[in-house]
């Protein structure tokens, strides 16, 4: 052994037996040298210049506990420095006893970690999850962290997940403890950002704390349940649990043994725990289901379902027994079929299941795990289920010990399940949100949010929208998919040059590009023609495709690359990388079809699809397709989208994002091919980015209204998941969160409308509350002017226009708010939205000081006016209600510019004076009238000695609230959810 390594293993031994505590570094290296190498030269001089030298595997081991000691979360060691801070290196060090010159070493090369922490909102927990006892047993936890270190997960990363996935583990119930307790979380990511490896993390440490069945609901069709069995079975359970005792060497003994049968080229990157984990001081994995095979009916009976007790007068969770039996893992797929086998095959064993721990991980959780049925439709006193949502009910009930955890990425529909419903998967127990992941291109590199560049500024160089984004317009008369064929055609030449010259750490294997234009699998088929067509059409080996080629590279790809990626080799010109537009080419045509549509409903048809991520063989295609290329499925190696299909749903359109991931090495060059002007519905159109952008704000709104709920106050949990107030947003009116049938339970909180008029049409039609309404404008009516000003409404036409005259007053917005607080309105349920937002004095709120009122006075025919309540002279109008009492309409279409202008909601005019001079900003306006019913015929009738009685009409206002164009948006609707058991109405939120 040289004396490198004994020095690196006496690092490694040293810093291993500290644990979850730094010590007196120096010791413990004399201690350990001191059998065996007494000589070794120790001192910190020495130390520093190994790594001064680039001694990789010296820094690699450092990094690793060093970011451990940052992260932790419980650190009594640490004089209460918070993780990932100044004060906790500082701590960490002190207790190391490194000195100053050290330190400064150590900093450089093991920068503290930026990743933030995960933001949990939770109820009071037992804290039976110490650090000891993870250290104690963490067999699985340990393997898994090393086969995350061996696919080149940096040590920050690791950390991270260890601390996310230790947040949740923790606030499950102790699989020792006596008393039964199920608990109920949500754990919300990033669309395509690595949830898969935090519930991964998360089985690992539960099952060596002690579950002992694992029930991972993995998708809806069996290629996704496939997809995470194999990840599962490669990162966590490996190889020696997959063959059960068979002899790798034995080819007979393999027949039907899941990969290594089969000859998967991946087999040898499985991991490896050196033997049977049973035989080396831990327990096995007995897998229930298999790449291949979903859960069924046990063949071998219940056997495989019970457990060994090795003291019989024990119960199964009682330490003696649990840490001896094997644990039981299924991944199985969202099918009632499925879920009805496991959930029989239970019921046979049900004496046991009160002893058993059991987790169950529920993958994209929002996706038919939730109950969809309408509440208005039960039977009195009965609560009916969906298929899947029956099941997982069902095993609830079966197993007192079980613990719920779902995954989501769009948690939107998840929060509005009945947190009442203690067999439903509200998360009682915990929300955690997880931090951005370092390296993942998602929502926010696709836009410029509240971007402090001038929009007339911006550039390649400081726009995400200007880098990435390339729109498609109606109103031209090319679509661009030729663009970006020649875009996939280029970038997959550039990943090609890259490789060669030394990027050897990206993953440029596959080489993708997603079109998605619509749901319908006919519409499919013949944009892949289409395609098809164009792609042997575009003369990609003529002087005319490389000219096209050339002109793409020169105006796109070598200056967005120069820009944003400016350490990653780009070649200077086109003719460069000419030669590997030839063998991209190839790639993409080979096996003849450029081109794969995925649209399939069946797992024989994906079985049959020639697309296999995982194979021998890498994929270089086109991928048309439409919901079978969202949700669950995971395109490799995607740097091209064109994406044009629209969608009424929030999580439905944020699931579709499949250009949202990990991009290293090639992350400039990344195109969505975007439609902003896609019909929707008859007459309307859609601006798709516009949309995505929205989504970004919900959900970060989401994130936000987490992070401020969450940590402690006097040592308890500020608010649990149910106290939460609304924490779901909308900031698009045409966008609602979640489908109508996952939102029986939402309950609509707050219209928020800057800019938007709110204008109730339902009022009273009893005398005496009328009189009780009318009297709530009192004040108001007495603050107008008795001298008009005229307002302009100025028409399309150049020239056109039309004066009204109006009295006016300045009022307060606490009078305003007063006010509408004393009207008596006839849908108090419709108006309470609006004036929650006009209450809501935070950063979301109403914006608004005070208001001008604009009582509009018109002289028409059939025209009459009169003071109410001691008003000056009002002219009052005439509506018409409908049969349930509601008016038409009652404002003036007229009217409005004006008061729009005064509240910032259009451009000012000059020749619209009077609205200029009363513009100011966070001023709203209100247009007031006096209103008769068109039922009680003619208006003179109402007046009499010059009043009306407050009885004998409305006082109706439309309001418009004061709005900033270059201001943050704000969301349009927040919700909440309702509790059943409060007696709460449930609302149509179409």
């Amino acid at each position: 052994m040289t004396t490198d390594d004994t020095l690196l293993e006496i690092h490694t031994n040293a810093l291993a037996g500290m644990g979850s505590t730094p010590r007196h570094f120096g010791r413990m290296a004399a201690f350990i040298a001191d059998d065996g190498h007494p000589d070794e030269d120790l001192s910190e001089e020495t130390f520093r210049a190994r790594i001064l030298k680039g001694d990789n595997e010296l820094v690699a081991l450092w990094n690793r506990h060093l970011n451990n000691w940052d992260f932790a979360q419980e650190a009594a060691w640490a004089d209460d420095a918070s993780p990932r801070t100044r004060a906790r290196r500082d701590a960490t060090y002190d207790k190391l006893a490194l000195g100053t010159d050290l330190r400064k070493v150590l900093d450089t090369v093991v920068p503290m970690s930026e990743v933030p922490a995960p933001t949990i909102v939770t109820k009071d927990f037992h804290d039976w999850y110490t650090p000891e006892r993870a250290a104690a047993r963490s067999f699985y936890w340990r393997a898994y962290e090393e086969k995350l270190r061996s696919k080149g997960w940096s040590a920050p990363s690791i950390a991270s997940l260890d601390e996310a996935s230790r947040a949740v583990v923790e606030r499950l119930t102790d699989p020792e403890q006596v008393a039964a307790r199920q608990a109920k979380g949500l754990v919300v990511g990033y669309v395509q950002s690595g949830k898969t490896a935090n519930f991964t993390g998360v089985t690992a440490k539960a099952i060596d704390a002690g579950y002992r069945l694992v029930i991972v609901l993995g998708g809806t069709l069996n290629m996704l349940r496939a997809q995470t069995q194999r990840r599962i079975d490669m990162e966590l359970i490996g190889q020696e649990n997959i063959l059960r005792g068979a002899d790798p060497d034995d080819l007979d003994s393999l027949v039907g043994v899941d990969y290594v049968g089969d000859d998967d080229p991946d087999w040898p990157e499985f991991v490896s725990h050196g033997g049977r984990p049973s035989l080396r001081g831990a327990f096995d994995i007995e897998r229930l289901t298999t790449r291949d095979n979903d859960y069924k009916s046990l063949a071998t009976g219940i056997r495989a379902l019970e457990y060994e007790k090795r003291d019989q007068t024990r119960p199964l969770r009682d330490p003696a027994n649990l840490h001896h039996a094997a644990a039981r893992v299924l991944v199985v797929k969202k099918n009632k079929a499925v879920l009805s086998k496991l959930v029989k095959d239970l019921k046979q064993i049900k004496s046991l299941l009160g002893e058993l721990p059991t987790l169950i991980i529920d993958d994209e959780s929002d996706q038919a795990s939730l109950n969809t049925s309408n509440p208005k439709k039960w039977a009195a006193g009965s609560k009916e289920r969906t298929a899947i949502n029956d099941q997982i009910s069902q095993l609830f009930g079966l197993l007192p010990r079980a613990q719920y955890v779902g995954y989501t990425a769009t948690p939107f529909a998840n929060v509005f399940v009945d947190p009442s419903d203690a067999h439903d998967i509200f998360p009682t127990d915990f929300l955690i949100s997880l931090p951005r992941p370092v390296g993942y291109m998602g929502v926010q590199d696709f836009h410029d949010l509240d971007s402090p560049v001038p929009e007339a500024e911006r550039d390649i160089s400081n726009s995400q929208e200007k880098a990435h984004v390339r729109g498609i317009y109606a109103d031209t008369c090319d679509d661009r998919l030729q663009e970006a064929l020649d875009a996939f055609l280029l970038t997959g030449a550039l990943k090609l040059y890259r490789a060669e010259h030394g990027v050897t750490d990206a993953d440029f294997r596959h080489h993708t590009m997603l079109v998605h234009e619509s749901l319908k699998t006919d519409d499919h088929a013949e944009l892949a023609l289409r395609i098809n067509t164009m792609w042997h059409e575009s003369g990609y080996s003529s002087s005319a495709g490389h000219e096209r080629l050339a002109a793409l590279y020169e105006k796109d790809f070598a200056p967005v690359s120069a820009a944003q990626a400016p350490d990653l080799p780009t070649p200077a010109t086109y003719g460069e990388l000419r030669g590997y537009v030839s063998d991209a080419r190839q790639r993409i045509t080979s096996g003849g079809r450029p081109v794969i549509v995925v649209n399939g409903d069946s797992d024989a048809y994906f079985a049959a699809l020639d697309l296999d991520f995982h194979g021998p063989v890498p994929v270089w295609k086109i991928l048309v397709g439409g919901t079978k290329l969202s949700r669950g499925f995971t395109v490799e190696g995607l740097t091209v989208t064109y994406y044009r299909r629209t969608t009424h749903q929030a999580d439905t359109l944020m699931q579709m994002g499949r250009w949202f991931g990990f991009r290293h090495g090639y992350q400039d060059l990344v195109r969505l091919y975007i439609g902003r002007e896609e019909a929707y519905g008859r007459k309307q159109t859609a601006d798709l980015y516009e949309r995505f952008e929205a989504i970004c704000r919900d959900e970060e709104l989401f994130r936000k209204q987490l992070a401020k709920y969450s940590g402690l106050v006097d040592g308890q949990p500020r608010l649990t998941p149910a106290q939460v107030p609304p924490l779901v947003a909308q900031h698009l009116r045409t966008l609602p969160p979640s489908a109508k049938n996952k939102m029986f339970n939402a309950e609509l909180v707050a219209v928020r409308s800057p800019g938007d008029w709110i204008e109730p049409l339902a009022y009273p039609t009893d005398r005496e509350k009328l009189r009780h309404s009318n009297e709530a404008w009192r004040a108001v009516l007495g603050a107008l002017d008795n001298d008009p000003s005229v307002f302009v409404h100025l028409g399309g036409d150049r020239g056109s226009f039309t004066r009204y005259a109006a009295k006016t007053a300045v009022i307060s917005h606490s009078q305003l708010l007063k006010t509408l607080d004393s009207v008596t309105w006839g849908r108090p349920d419709l108006v309470a939205p609006h004036l929650e937002y006009l209450r809501d004095p935070g950063e979301l709120g109403c914006a608004t000081d005070d208001w001008v009122v604009i009582a509009p006075q018109t002289s028409d025919g059939d025209s009459a006016a009169g003071s109410v309540l001691g008003s000056v002279p009002l002219t009052l109008v005439k509506r018409g209600r409908n049969e349930n009492g509601v008016f038409n309409r009652l404002s003036g279409v007229a009217h409005r510019q004006s008061a729009e202008r005064i509240a910032g909601a259009r451009t000012l005019s000059d020749d619209d004076p009077f609205a200029t001079q009363l513009h100011q900003p966070r001023r709203g306006a209100v247009l007031l009238y006096a209103v008769g019913n068109q039922a009680d015929g003619s208006l003179d009738g109402l007046v009499a000695g010059g009043t009306v009685a407050p009885d004998k009409l409305i006082i109706a206002a439309a309001i418009i609230p004061a709005t900033d164009p270059a201001a943050k948006p704000v969301p349009y609707l927040t919700f909440r959810t309702i509790e059943s058991k409060k007696d709460s109405p449930v609302i149509d939120v179409s």
